[in-house]
């Protein structure tokens, strides 16, 4: 599977399918807890990462909001 991972090339060999949940895996991201992600333009919600499949040539973004300062 081709993707594009914060617009950069990515391959997942051996799957035709996953949901996010195991492309966080996969993709080996670091705190995958605190990860928004973004599938073609559109924020998925947290409790949607298990079923929202990700396609062949789709468009991931993982966003991280921090905090702090003053």
């Amino acid at each position: 599977m081709n993707l594009t991972v914060n617009g950069k090339p990515a391959a997942i060999d051996g799957k035709d399918t996953l949901n996010i949940s195991t492309l966080l895996a996969e993709l080996k991201v670091e705190t995958p807890e605190y990860v928004t992600v973004e599938l073609n333009g559109e924020i998925l919600e947290r409790e949607s990462f298990a079923t929202t499949q990700v396609k062949d040539g789709d468009e991931v973004e993982f966003l991280y909001f921090m905090g702090g300062g003053k």
